[in-house]
């Protein structure tokens, strides 16, 4: 019998964390594809360090992207997240792009969009800790440094740095989350900041985002433990993409199929089926058949058919797994371009989900976070009435 009071722990990175700003390049180089071809083939990888940058991966595209402006997407991408320190400035960061064509023998497995990208599992989940229907301390710890971002960027906190991180602990009682059991985050800060000046920004930032009386009490809430946080980014720490899969997913509340997301191309099936995966999920708990819903997906290279459907209800589902297993490919194609379609994802709308999470987020008007909508629900309750 599953545990109903424990602690449960989650975290976040910021954009200015050195993998995030390598995922953030990666998506903003897949987004430019997509905008002159919105059936190219990109996986490009990004490592960053002291002043330097590295590109790597393959594309198809039938319409060409040149050199010079990939550079200039990537240095834009460090401008705007505000790197301007001198190991790491986006004027003078050097910038090597070993981008090529992809491999035919992969080609073949995916002409005309029919076939996956590459054999894996996926999973996507939801639960009603939040109304975003994802687990709440990551929830939590995302915002946070959102709020904090957000308020960098609009001047009101020029004491902080881009890099950061936050790690959030929540006591659940007959298995509900009631309150932070601890708070940690750890901001990139000016030279010139005392660690009591930064304690007490970071505190308003916290106090404001959790709910009412979630507070941790005083001797568990961490600022900078270290003292000093004044080289950040990828001068202090190489960044790479695809290092943070479970702060860009479920914060480990749920399995993660090991696959990461940022750089890749919707024929790819890590990032389009784990969309899918989220999307029917959330759609589940929506409904009301179920308060949490795990959904596993699996794929080969060259199928378009999903090689298997398992659902998950951890004991709170209304219906059968079974019954969900055979409905679900029913109201939504699972090939990979039946999710394609479904999600509209042939568009550039990646680079802004490489930072704060790819779930949990607000679906947008230009279809962003398409895979957040709730639009499935009532078709699943009129499947089950």
């Amino acid at each position: 019998m599953p545990r109903s009071s424990y602690l449960f722990t989650s975290e976040s990175v910021s954009e200015g964390h050195p993998d995030k700003i390598c995922d953030r390049i990666s998506d903003a180089i897949v987004d430019r594809f997509l905008a002159v071809d919105a059936k190219a083939k990109v996986a490009c990888e990004t490592l960053a360090t002291t002043n330097r940058i590295v590109l790597a991966g393959e594309v198809r595209s039938r319409t060409p992207v040149g050199d010079d402006e990939i550079e200039e997407i990537a240095r834009r991408v460090v401008r705007e997240i505000g790197y301007e320190q001198d190991g790491f400035h986006w004027r003078t960061v050097a910038i090597e792009n070993h981008l090529h064509e992809q491999s035919a023998d992969i080609h073949m497995g995916v002409l005309d969009d029919e076939g996956a990208g590459d054999q894996g599992i996926m999973f996507g989940y939801a639960c009603r800790e939040t109304e975003e229907y994802s687990p709440a301390p990551i929830f939590f710890a995302h915002r946070i440094l959102h709020a904090m971002a957000d308020a960098r960027h609009a001047g009101e906190v020029p004491e902080l740095g881009p890099d950061s991180k936050s790690q959030i602990t929540l006591r659940y009682e007959d298995g509900r989350p009631v309150g932070a059991h601890s708070v940690l985050v750890s901001t990139q800060h000016r030279d010139d900041v005392t660690i009591e000046q930064v304690r007490e920004i970071v505190r308003g930032f916290v106090e404001r985002i959790l709910p009412n009386g979630w507070m941790c009490s005083e001797d568990e809430f961490y600022v900078n433990p270290t003292g000093r946080f004044v080289i950040g980014g990828p001068d202090g720490d190489a960044g790479l993409t695809g290092r943070k899969i479970i702060v860009d997913t479920y914060g480990g509340s749920a399995p993660h199929g090991g696959g990461a997301f940022s750089g890749k191309d919707p024929s790819k099936v890590d990032r389009s089926a784990a969309y899918a995966a989220r999307y029917l999920a959330k759609n589940v708990v929506a409904a009301g058949l179920a308060d949490r819903c795990a959904l596993q997906l699996s794929y080969a290279i060259g199928v378009a058919r999903p090689l298997s459907i398992n659902c998950e209800l951890y004991g709170t589902g209304r219906v059968s797994e079974d019954r969900l297993e055979q409905v679900l490919p029913e109201i939504m194609d699972l090939t990979p371009s039946g999710i394609r379609d479904q999600l509209q994802l042939r568009r550039p709308i990646y680079e802004r989900t490489a930072a704060y999470g790819h779930f949990g987020r607000k679906p947008e008007a230009d279809g962003g976070f398409s895979w957040e909508r709730t639009d499935l629900a009532e078709r699943l309750k009129a499947e089950f009435n």
